[in-house]
C-alpha cells in the first residue's frame, strides 16, 4: 500500500478526533474531561499505529511529523508565553504584595521545594534498595555508547564553572537577552530581573507617587493581556495533548522497555509514593486532597504528555488562581520557582535511585545510614545548586553521581526509556510546586477556601 496514502489516512483519523473533542467542548463538556480524554486517544491511537506499522516505520514518522503540527506547535506556544509570564506574573506579585511579607512567601516556597525534594530522593533511594537494583550487568548499545561520551563531555563542561561562578550567572547582565529564552539560567535571570522591578516601583511609591501609580497600571494591563493569552493558548490543550501522546506511543521501543522493565516500575512506585506524600501533605494543612486531585488533573496530565516544567507554567497558574483560590502571588512565584528549584522527580527520585543502583559496582553499600544521608543531602543541595542550568533530571543526575563520586555512565545507558520515566517525573514536578503554592498560601491567610471547595473549572 502506498505510504502517502496511508500517511493521509492517519491524518484524517486525527482530524476526526480532533473534530470529536471539539463537538464535545460545545456540547460542554468539563475542560479536564476533554484533557484526560484526549490523552486516552492519544494512547490508543499511538498503539494501533504502533502494532500495524512498527514504531520506526516511515509511515509512523511521516504521520508524526504531521502531527507534530499540532503537539509540538502547542508546546512551542507555550514556550512562547513562558517568559513574558513569568516576568509579569513576578513583577505583579511584588507590586500587588505587601513587602513585608515578599522575603517570607519566597522563603517559605523554597524551604517547602527543598524539604519535598529531600523527602523524594529518600523515597527514591529505598525504593532501588527495596526493587535491588543495580547497574551490574547492564548492557549498552552503540546508542548508550555516543550518549555516555556525551554526558561526560557536557559534565566536564559543567564542572569547569565553580558553584559560585553558577550563582553570579543568575544575575543578568543583559535582561532583554534573558528574556528571549536564551542561556543556562534565563527564567531565573527573568525572575531576578522583574524582582528587581517591583521592588524598585515600591521603594519609589513615596517619592514618585505618579511614576510608580502609572507603572503599576501598565504591569496590570500587560498581566491582563499576557493571562488572555494564557487562556487562548490553553483551550488547545486536548487537542496538542492528543498530537503528543500519540506520538510518545506510537514511537515507544517496547522492546527497551521490557529490558528495563524492572527499573521503569520502580521508578513509578517511587514516583506514586512521592505523589501519595503530596496528597498526605495538603491533608496534614488540612487542604482536602480529594479536591486537589479533582482540579490538578488537567495541569498534571499536560505536564505527563508534554514532558515539561516550564511548558505546564501557563496551566499551572492558571488553575492554582482560578480553580485553587491560590493568591496570585503566591500561585505565581510558586509556579516559576517549582520549574528550576527542588523538582521531586528530576532533582530527587531519579538522581537518587541511580547513585543506589551505581553503589554496588564501586564497593559502596547502598543501605549504609552514612550513604543515605550523604546522598538526600547532597540531592536536596544540588536541587538547588543546578537551579536554570537546565537539562533538567540528566544535570541533576550527574552533579549528584559526581559528587558522591560514582561513575555517570549508567545515565546513558537508561536514554532508551527516557521518555517514558520523564513523563512521571515531570508530572510530580508540577504537583510539588503546586502544594508548595497551596501550602504557603494557606500559612499566610492568603487561600481562598470557597474558591478551592467549589466547583470552578477552566473552559475553553
Amino acid at each position: 500500500m502506498n505510504t502517502n496514502f496511508v500517511v493521509i489516512i492517519n491524518i484524517i483519523v486525527m482530524l476526526i478526533i480532533i473534530y470529536s473533542l471539539a463537538f464535545l467542548k460545545k456540547k460542554r463538556f468539563s475542560f479536564t474531561f476533554r484533557v484526560l480524554l484526549a490523552m486516552g486517544l492519544g494512547i490508543i491511537f499511538g498503539a494501533v499505529l504502533q502494532l500495524i506499522f512498527g514504531a520506526s516505520s516511515e509511515v509512523v514518522n511521516q504521520s508524526n511529523t504531521w502531527f507534530s503540527i499540532i503537539g509540538t506547535g502547542y508546546v512551542r506556544l507555550l514556550r512562547m508565553i513562558v517568559i513574558p509570564l513569568i516576568f509579569v506574573s513576578i513583577t505583579s506579585a511584588i507590586i500587588n504584595q505587601d513587602s513585608k511579607n515578599l522575603g517570607k512567601m519566597a522563603t517559605q516556597i523554597i524551604v517547602i521545594l527543598l524539604i519535598t525534594t529531600a523527602i523524594s530522593a529518600l523515597v527514591g533511594a529505598s525504593t532501588a534498595n527495596i526493587f535491588k537494583l543495580s547497574a551490574e550487568g547492564l548492557q549498552s548499545g552503540e546508542n548508550e555508547q555516543k550518549a555516555v561520551v556525551n554526558l561526560e563531555t557536557r559534565l566536564e563542561d559543567f564542572k569547569a564553572k565553580s558553584i559560585q561562578e553558577q550563582i553570579v550567572e543568575i544575575i543578568p547582565t543583559n535582561p532583554f537577552y534573558s528574556m528571549t529564552g536564551q542561556g543556562s539560567s534565563s527564567t531565573l535571570s527573568v525572575v531576578v530581573f522583574a524582582t528587581f522591578i517591583g521592588l524598585a516601583t515600591i521603594g519609589i511609591r513615596k517619592n514618585k507617587p505618579d511614576s510608580a501609580e502609572n507603572f503599576t497600571k501598565l504591569i496590570r494591563s500587560l498581566h491582563d493581556v499576557v493571562m488572555r493569552m494564557v487562556t487562548m493558548i490553553l483551550r488547545l490543550t486536548p487537542y496538542g495533548v492528543l498530537a503528543l501522546m500519540t506520538k510518545i506511543v506510537s514511537t515507544s521501543n517496547f522492546t527497551e522497555i521490557l529490558r528495563l522493565l524492572n527499573f521503569v516500575m520502580a521508578s513509578y512506585v517511587a514516583l506514586l509514593i512521592v505523589f501519595i506524600i503530596h496528597l498526605v501533605i495538603l491533608a496534614v494543612f488540612r487542604i482536602n486532597p480529594i479536591i486537589y486531585l479533582k482540579k490538578a488533573a488537567a495541569p498534571l496530565m499536560f505536564a505527563f504528555t508534554s514532558r515539561s516544567s516550564a511548558g505546564s507554567l501557563p496551566i499551572n497558574i492558571e488553575t492554582q488562581v482560578e480553580k485553587m483560590g491560590v493568591s496570585q502571588g503566591h500561585a505565581n512565584l510558586s509556579a516559576s520557582l517549582g520549574t528550576s528549584i527542588g523538582q521531586n522527580g528530576c532533582a530527587g527520585v531519579y538522581p537518587a535511585m541511580l547513585a543506589v543502583m551505581i553503589a554496588p559496582t564501586v564497593g559502596i553499600n547502598p543501605l549504609a545510614p552514612v550513604f543515605l544521608i550523604k546522598l538526600v543531602i547532597i540531592t536536596t543541595l544540588s536541587s538547588f545548586g543546578i537551579a536554570g542550568v537546565g537539562g533538567g533530571a540528566t544535570f541533576a543526575a550527574l552533579t549528584v553521581l559526581s559528587a558522591m563520586g560514582l561513575p555517570v555512565g549508567l545515565v546513558g545507558l537508561l536514554i532508551a526509556i527516557e521518555p517514558l520515566i520523564d513523563m512521571g517525573r515531570t508530572m510530580v514536578n508540577v504537583s510539588d510546586s503546586i502544594v508548595a503554592g497551596l501550602i504557603s498560601s494557606k500559612l499566610m491567610g492568603e487561600l481562598n477556601t470557597e474558591v478551592y471547595n467549589g466547583e470552578i473549572s477552566i473552559e475553553g
